[in-house]
């Protein structure tokens, strides 16, 4: 059988991956002031030992205030950074896993409840709640609080907070960052003419509406080591009328290349409820492919991708250069595993787990991987 193209190593910048599993971000609600609790060592913990390439840490704020809900991590102060640390250096005790952290600021959707109490926006007034920001004064609901409009100086007040954010990433050891420009949250809201209806050079044209995004990945690039990776995640289109679409992704897309971007997250949706999503198996796949096709640096796919096959064919189709995996790997952990074996490959498992190798797959483990 051939080498599944899955499980052959990849290069993103200066990081190098195993094979083309990553695991994607996936906020856990479950902070305390910013912090990460034992529940982060849980969580990040068994997701290091899945045989996959690169762990993302969840949507991390750069500002209190840009947390998406009062139980979200943040990464702004001493205290956040400490709790980070043991987390991360709990999981590095066993795992050699690189890990990556999506750094973000939720804009408009910040101030919410966590999802199992509804998720719904907190007013300013209430307790959890507060003012939430945004590029307009112009709220993701009617029936919500409207965001203050930013101005040029907290503007670049967050931009900075960005960076530092960053090079708190770096004394962390992290090994790369990915800017959240996805999701409908506040970078995402800069770039959609449906929530940025600003009069100034932030606003209006393309150009314009991507002005700051951009500022953000240069503060940021500039702030983290120059070879450590800097990515950026995507929503390739706003499915909505009027909204940010593929051909706008992609010209963002070449723009963050030429800046020195070390690969692209393309998701989608996430800006209005008037969103019309056809969500299938591989839905967002022709979004991948669209930047794929318009630029040179790695493409990562990600959404109802829960099959082996069907991740295999996106790849040896050319459609992306890696696979993210969310709700898939909450639900099996060992996917990468299950991967392994149906294809013949092999992953790295803790030498705690080697004698769980069925005997069926007498080559599922590497091994030379504590060589």
């Amino acid at each position: 059988m051939a080498q599944a193209k899955l499980f052959t190593p990849f290069r993103v910048g200066g990081l190098e991956l195993a094979n083309r599993i990553v695991i994607a971000p996936m906020c856990q609600y479950s902070a305390e002031n910013g912090c990460m609790t034992d529940w982060h060592t849980i969580h990040l913990g068994q997701l290091a030992l899945s045989g996959a390439a690169l762990l993302t840490i969840e949507a991390t704020a750069v500002v209190p205030e840009g947390r998406i809900s009062y139980a979200d991590v943040g990464l702004y102060s001493d205290e956040t950074e400490a709790a980070m640390k043991r987390v991360l250096d709990s999981v590095r005790r066993w795992s050699d896993m690189p890990i990556a952290i999506q750094l973000a600021h939720a804009g408009r959707k910040a101030s919410t409840d966590v999802p199992w109490n509804g998720g719904k926006q907190i007013a300013p007034d209430h307790s959890n709640g507060w003012q939430t920001e945004a590029p307009s004064g112009v709220p993701y609901a009617e029936t919500e609080n409207a965001p203050t409009a930013l101005t040029k100086e907290r503007m670049a007040q967050l931009r900075d907070a960005f960076a530092k954010a960053a090079r708190r990433s770096a004394r962390l050891g992290i090994d790369a960052v990915q800017i959240h420009a996805a999701h409908g949250y506040l970078l995402h809201q800069f770039l959609s003419p449906l929530s940025n209806r600003r009069d100034d050079e932030y606003g209006g044209s393309l150009e314009n509406r991507m002005r700051f995004p951009l500022e953000v990945f240069d503060a940021v690039r500039a702030a983290f080591p120059a070879d450590r990776s800097v990515t950026v995640r995507v929503s390739g289109t706003d499915w909505a009328e009027g909204g940010w679409t593929i051909e706008e992704t992609v010209e963002f897309a070449k723009a963050l290349e030429a800046r020195g971007c070390s690969g692209i997250h393309v998701s989608s949706g996430g800006l209005t409820s008037a969103q019309r999503i056809p969500v299938g198996p591989n839905y967002q796949v022709p979004l991948a492919r669209a930047v794929k096709q318009a630029t040179t640096m790695p493409v990562i796919a990600v959404g109802l991708i829960t099959d082996f096959v069907q991740a295999e064919a996106i790849l040896a189709t050319g459609d992306a250069d890696l696979i993210a995996l969310a709700r898939a790997i909450l639900y099996d952990p060992r996917w990468p595993w299950h991967a392994a074996a149906h294809f013949g490959a092999a992953v790295k498992a803790p030498n705690q787990y080697l004698r769980s190798q069925p005997h069926q797959f007498p080559r599922l483990f590497d091994m030379r991987a504590d060589d």
